[in-house]
């Protein structure tokens, strides 16, 4: 069991990784905002390779994570 749930895992952050890679290449020469160094929502820090990897980040992972859910009217565990 344990095993399927790191592969489900492992394959979670590699589809994350493939998102952010495309999000950084779609923003490439586009205008952004400027990424923000602190989360608009949580007031944590923003990586900065976060906030080099999605030009005009706005907020952490965690609460990136929180508001996708949000928007699938899914409820984070």
């Amino acid at each position: 069991m344990s095993d399927d749930v790191d592969r489900a895992q492992a394959r979670e952050e590699e589809m994350r990784s493939d998102e952010l890679a495309r999000l950084a290449r779609a923003a490439d020469g586009q205008a952004a905002l400027e990424s923000a160094e602190v989360c608009g929502v949580f007031d944590a820090p923003i990586p900065p390779l976060r906030r080099r990897a999605v030009p005009g980040v706005q907020t952490c992972i965690e609460c990136q994570k929180d508001l996708e859910y949000a928007l699938k009217g899914v409820r984070r565990k």
